[in-house]
């Protein structure tokens, strides 16, 4: 069976190779950041942030997991780590003692209002400021198609669509 190949055009391989240097470059920009002011990791500090903005500041570990759009497993690993840094704390589930909670504690709280001005900054040094405002409107159209392809079940559309413009929150510290 042969297959036809639908190769790139020329300013399709252009805008690839872009987003997938900015797939590559951007982590490790905010990674370097958050450990050198921090001493997070961008996945550590996304962990606690969606902890903070949770009701009661606890969410159920499988939750946590659409919300961070992690494996249980990568989770958990985090979350040991975090917990044995007291930022966060486990334990049951009250509603089902077979689920686990993740909790912030003050100290998580603390991290995160100290962490978030330099996160916000580097975001926006690195991407928002970049950018016109129009270009922010595209890049959020743009994203947005490519997660209807990626998600196209939309699972885990709540995870991305919590902070579209009818939403008025704004994150961890009033800020984002």
């Amino acid at each position: 069976m042969t297959v036809d190949t639908r190769w790139l055009d020329s300013k399709q391989k252009a805008a690839w190779v872009r987003l997938a240097a900015v797939l590559e470059l951007l982590p490790a920009a905010l990674d370097s950041q958050l450990r050198r002011d921090a001493q997070l990791t961008h996945f550590d500090y996304f962990v606690l942030a969606m902890l903070s903005e949770a009701p009661g500041r606890t969410l159920r570990m499988t939750a946590l997991a659409e919300h961070t759009t992690a494996t249980l497993a990568r989770l958990s690993h985090v979350v040991q780590r975090l917990e044995t840094r007291g930022l966060l704390e486990r334990f049951p589930c009250p509603e089902d003692k077979r689920a686990t909670n993740a909790r912030l504690t003050d100290d998580g709280w603390a991290k995160v209002r100290e962490a978030a001005p330099g996160h916000v900054a580097t975001v926006r040094e690195n991407v928002i400021d970049a950018l016109t405002p129009e270009q922010v409107t595209q890049l959020a159209g743009i994203a947005d198609a490519i997660l209807h392809r990626l998600d196209p079940e939309r699972a885990r559309a709540a995870v991305y669509e919590r902070y579209d413009l009818n939403h008025s929150e704004d994150g961890p510290t009033g800020r984002r």
